[in-house]
């Protein structure tokens, strides 16, 4: 199955800013230095109150409740992984973080986590199972081809975010 999607709608840039790109034109060539925060966000259940939420290319509207549960000092490392499906994106978590996530996904089983870059919603990833493993694979709703651009990127600004954490400490 082909993941990519055309570069129809908005897409990712410095600082939580988008820019449009016409169907058919590429992306900058050169990639961005800029960071890249990435946050998950659990799907609100009906009995809760959240923010309507909608993916950038399937329309898909989520609810979500508003404070993230996976933050950018969460993570350790990002990659694209090539899956049956095809490629999507791979956050590793801190042991701490991995714990936490082990707990949410056990008890929040049929809901989903929402990716956002630089507060963007770009995917989601239903919860089937606990992830004990410490890790977030998810699809975005971005082309396959600037996959390895958002992994890099995100890959600097977590360890940026560390370097940043271990000299306060």
């Amino acid at each position: 199955m082909n993941r990519s999607f055309r570069p129809l709608g908005l897409f990712l840039a410095a600082a939580g800013t988008a820019l449009v790109f016409p169907s058919g034109c590429a992306a900058p060539s050169a990639p961005s230095s800029e960071p890249l925060i990435a946050r998950f966000f659990l799907e609100a259940h009906p009995s809760e109150a959240g923010r309507p939420v909608t993916l950038p290319e399937s329309g898909v509207t989520i609810t979500i409740l508003p404070k993230p549960v996976v933050m950018e000092f969460d993570l350790v490392d990002a990659d694209v992984a090539e899956v049956s499906l095809g490629q999507c994106l791979l956050f590793k978590l801190t042991p701490a973080a991995a714990q936490d996530l082990y707990r949410l996904t056990g008890t929040s089983q049929g809901r989903r986590l929402v990716l956002a870059l630089n507060d963007t919603v770009i995917g989601a990833r239903r919860i089937d199972r606990p992830f004990d493993d410490g890790t977030i694979a998810t699809f975005v709703e971005v082309p396959d081809a600037t996959l390895p651009e958002l992994a890099m990127r995100l890959k600097a600004t977590s360890a940026d975010i560390r370097r940043t954490l271990s000299r306060e400490r």
